[in-house]
């Protein structure tokens, strides 16, 4: 399948296929209450464009970018008199019989990258300008590029993300819903790791864990490979056994004085139901009961899903009243 639109009227996507960056900024937001805070909102979302292109121009080479996403509670609000994307509802919580994911709150997602941390930043910071009193922050994290693209487990992440036009046919909604076409979902979680109990464990059993050599990124042979390592439970197919792919951008943070290190997940996708049942597999098992082993190390502390409109969607959603 394509994401497709007559060639008159081709809107421009948001920057979902944009590379992780070496830097980014995760921003959760929930809109205040209010009708004054809702008008606030929707100028954001009409201005956000051009405030990234204007922070953006002082040091073009660190392609900075920012991605707005709307969830479901805050859409009905926002926007009444709008029907729902197809995909958009509120995220929702997996429980497994030894590990949960959680559902947590969240009206606005703000994930802006570049090359350069003060760059996010300044963006960032802009942004919540804007914003102001018109929302409560959620959540923040600041991720950063770890050495060749690794997690803070010590694993490359992200080697089977698409590239090029299938990275757009993964990502961007085609036409099972013209109305919200080149639009896309994000699900985002933030992911704490017990790095102790990881360490402890030899190279050998972690890429076993992980279903991946740890050094230099194989996969490991199907004979080889456990059914609960990581990789085998996020291979997802449809019915004709085509697999059906998500973009990740994913980015590790750490405060080391804390103790704390993580990654944050965000998997952008033109239909939530491919990362919905990814993390069923993850958190339940396929079959069952046989869990994503890597959960035993890494515990997921936020989930929440945001549609992300088309770049011109995104600026009509800011005109409207």
């Amino acid at each position: 399948m394509t994401a497709t639109c007559p060639a008159h009227t081709l809107p421009e996507p948001q920057a979902v296929t944009a590379s992780a960056g070496e830097a980014a900024h995760f921003i959760v937001l929930n809109i205040a209450p209010g009708a004054a805070a809702e008008a606030s909102v929707r100028d954001f979302l009409g201005n956000a464009a051009g405030l990234t292109r204007s922070v953006g121009h002082r040091w073009a080479q660190h392609r900075l970018t920012m991605v707005v996403g709307i969830g479901a509670h805050a859409w009905q609000r926002l926007f009444p008199d709008r029907a729902m994307p197809a995909g958009l509802h509120p995220f929702q919580a997996v429980r497994g019989a030894r590990h949960h994911a959680p559902a947590t709150p969240g009206d606005l997602l703000l994930h802006i990258r570049a090359q350069a941390a003060d760059m996010t930043f300044e963006l960032a910071m802009q942004a919540m300008r804007a914003l102001g009193a018109a929302v409560q922050p959620v959540d923040e994290v600041h991720g950063f590029r770890y050495f060749d693209a690794r997690s803070m487990v010590g694993f490359v992440d992200g080697t089977e993300n698409p590239a090029g036009r299938a990275a757009l046919q993964a990502t961007l909604i085609g036409e099972e819903d013209p109305e919200f076409a080149w639009g896309s979902y994000a699900i985002v979680q933030k992911y704490l790791h017990d790095m102790d109990a990881w360490n402890a464990l030899t190279t050998e059993e972690q890429e076993r864990v992980m279903g991946r050599t740890k050094h230099d990124d194989i996969e490991l042979p199907d004979d080889v490979k456990p059914s609960n390592s990581h990789v085998a439970l996020n291979v997802i197919e449809d019915e004709d056994g085509n697999e059906l792919a998500i973009l990740r951008a994913n980015l590790p943070f750490a405060t080391p004085s804390r103790g704390e290190y993580g990654t944050y997940f965000i998997g952008y996708a033109r239909s939530p139901a491919v990362t919905e049942q990814m993390l069923t597999n993850m958190f339940i098992g396929r079959p069952e009961g046989n869990y994503d082993r890597l959960l035993d190390f890494s515990r997921a502390v936020t989930g929440g899903l945001f549609f992300v409109p088309a770049q011109d969607l995104l600026e009509a959603l800011g005109e409207e009243d």
